[in-house]
C-alpha cells in the first residue's frame, strides 16, 4: 500500500453548513444560465429510460479517443451519452452526431469560465439525471474496478444501493509509455492501454479538506516529472465520479467534490474501506506533444494558467516519463494488491 486514508475531519458547524448551501445555490443557478450557451446538434434524450445509467462528458478534439471510449463504456452498461462539444475542429462532433445513443450539445463560450465545463455537464444533469446513476468522466478516463471482468455498472450500482452507498469514488491513475511520448503509434479505436502500459505505485498522499470534506489526493507521475519542485501544485488525483444523481447536487471542482460535503466521505483514497475504483488516465498518447502546444496558447485548462506554461513546455518536448520502479499493468487485480483500489468481494 503506497497511501494511507486521510483522517476524517469534524463535521462543518452550522455558519459553514449555510455557506455550503449558498454556495451550492449559486452553482445551480449559474449552470441553470448556462443552458442558453449551449446549441443541440443532436437530441436523443427521448430514448433515455427510467434506470438507465448516464454518461455525462464534456470535451473537445477527442476524435482519436472516442471510439474505444464509447465501445469500453458501452460495455460496461452505459446507456446514453449525453456530451458537451466545446468547439472540436476535428471531427468529434460529426463522429458523435452519428451515435445512435448519443446527444450532442455544442458550445465556443469558455471553457474556464464555465467552470472548467462543470457548468454544462451540471446543466445537464440537472436535466436529465435526476434519479439516475450518472457517471461523469473526460474522454481520455476509463474506469475500472475489482470484478469488473464478471460485474458491469448495473451490478456495481446495484451493489452500492444495497450498502446505502450514493456514488462510488475512485483514484486517477496516469498511464504512460516506455521510451519518448509521441514516439508509439496510436490509431483511433485502438486500446489505449496497448499504447500506455506503465503507472507509479506512489508515492501518493490523501489529505481531508476543510469545510467541504473532500479528499485531496496528490503524487505519483506527474508531480514526479512535472512538479517535483513544487509538489503542492501537481494534480489532485481523487474523483466521485459515478453518484446516484439528484438535481441538487453540485461538482464543485471537477469531479474532485461535490455538494452537499456529506457525498465527499465516499472516497478514502488508497487504503479506504468504502467501495473505489481506478480511473485509468490515458492522457499521454502521441498526440500529447502536439496538443500541449495549442493548450498553452488556450489557457484553459488552469485557474492561474501562465504559473503552468512549463507543464505544457515539458510535455512538448516530449519526456520519457518511465522509470525503473514503474509497474507494468496488468490489470484491477494488481492494483488491488498494490493498495490502490480495495477489494469489492462480490
Amino acid at each position: 500500500m503506497k497511501a494511507a486514508a486521510a483522517t476524517a475531519l469534524l463535521p462543518p458547524n452550522w455558519r459553514q453548513r449555510y455557506r455550503l448551501r449558498l454556495k451550492r445555490r449559486q452553482l445551480l443557478w449559474r449552470s441553470l444560465r448556462s443552458r442558453h450557451q449551449l446549441r443541440s446538434l443532436v437530441d436523443r434524450s427521448d430514448q433515455i429510460n427510467r434506470g438507465d445509467l448516464l454518461g455525462f462528458v464534456v470535451l473537445r478534439n477527442e476524435s482519436a479517443r472516442l471510439p474505444y471510449f464509447l465501445d469500453y463504456y458501452r460495455a460496461l452498461g452505459v446507456k446514453h451519452f449525453l456530451v458537451v462539444d466545446n468547439g472540436s475542429n476535428d471531427g468529434s462532433a460529426e463522429f458523435l452526431t452519428d451515435q445512435p445513443d448519443v446527444s450532442l450539445w455544442q458550445t465556443r463560450a469558455s471553457y474556464r469560465e464555465a467552470r472548467f465545463g462543470l457548468n454544462w455537464s451540471t446543466w445537464l444533469q440537472m436535466r436529465y439525471g435526476h434519479g439516475h446513476w450518472c457517471l461523469t468522466v473526460d474522454a481520455d478516463e476509463l474506469l475500472v474496478y475489482d470484478g469488473i471482468e464478471e460485474h458491469d455498472l448495473s451490478d456495481l450500482t446495484a451493489r452500492l444501493g444495497q450498502q446505502g452507498l450514493p456514488g462510488f469514488g475512485a483514484m486517477m491513475l496516469d498511464l504512460y509509455p516506455r521510451g519518448a511520448l509521441g514516439d508509439q503509434p496510436y490509431a483511433p479505436g485502438q486500446d489505449p492501454l496497448e499504447v500506455l502500459n506503465w503507472f507509479d505505485a506512489g508515492p501518493y498522499r490523501a489529505t481531508r479538506q476543510s469545510p467541504m470534506g473532500n479528499l485531496w489526493l496528490q503524487g505519483g507521475t506527474r508531480e514526479r516529472v512535472f512538479f517535483a519542485a513544487r509538489p503542492e501544485r501537481s494534480p489532485t488525483l481523487n474523483k466521485i465520479p459515478l453518484v446516484k444523481w439528484n438535481r441538487r447536487y453540485a461538482y464543485v471542482n471537477s469531479t474532485h467534490s461535490l455538494l452537499p460535503p456529506a457525498l465527499n466521505g465516499l472516497y478514502e483514497g488508497p487504503g479506504g474501506k468504502q467501495p473505489a475504483g481506478v480511473l485509468l488516465h490515458t492522457k499521454f498518447l502521441p498526440e500529447i506533444v502536439s496538443k500541449s502546444a495549442t493548450e498553452k496558447q488556450r489557457q484553459q485548462h488552469f485557474h492561474r494558467p501562465q504559473e503552468f506554461d512549463h507543464y505544457y513546455d515539458e510535455l512538448s518536448s516530449a519526456p520519457d516519463l518511465w522509470q525503473e520502479d514503474a509497474q507494468k499493468y496488468r490489470g484491477p487485480g494488481r492494483l488491488c494488491e498494490l493498495g490502490l483500489m480495495p477489494e469489492l468481494r462480490w
